[in-house]
């Protein structure tokens, strides 16, 4: 069984997708899960696959949306 360059790139996304749930921290979870779409649409783009590579690009947006243009809320708690 000979594994291609497309499978592996698809198994890595696939990997990184799943790695970043195990987060507690959105911050990082959304980096990894941004490093995993990325793979996605690489993937999606060796294919060719455009649903595979819309999708993706839309969670990329949605992370870097998230990452760098939203400002996180400080909740102002009193004990």
């Amino acid at each position: 069984m000979e594994i291609n360059p497309t499978e592996i790139v698809g198994y890595l996304a696939s990997l990184f997708v799943l790695l970043s749930f195990f987060n507690k921290d959105i911050r990082r979870l959304r980096i990894i899960n941004s490093i995993g779409c990325a793979l996605f649409v690489a993937y999606g783009t060796m294919l060719p696959s455009i649903p595979v590579i819309i999708t993706n690009v839309a969670i990329l947006l949605v992370n870097g949306y998230y990452l760098f243009w939203k400002k996180p809320q400080v909740k102002n708690s009193k004990l």
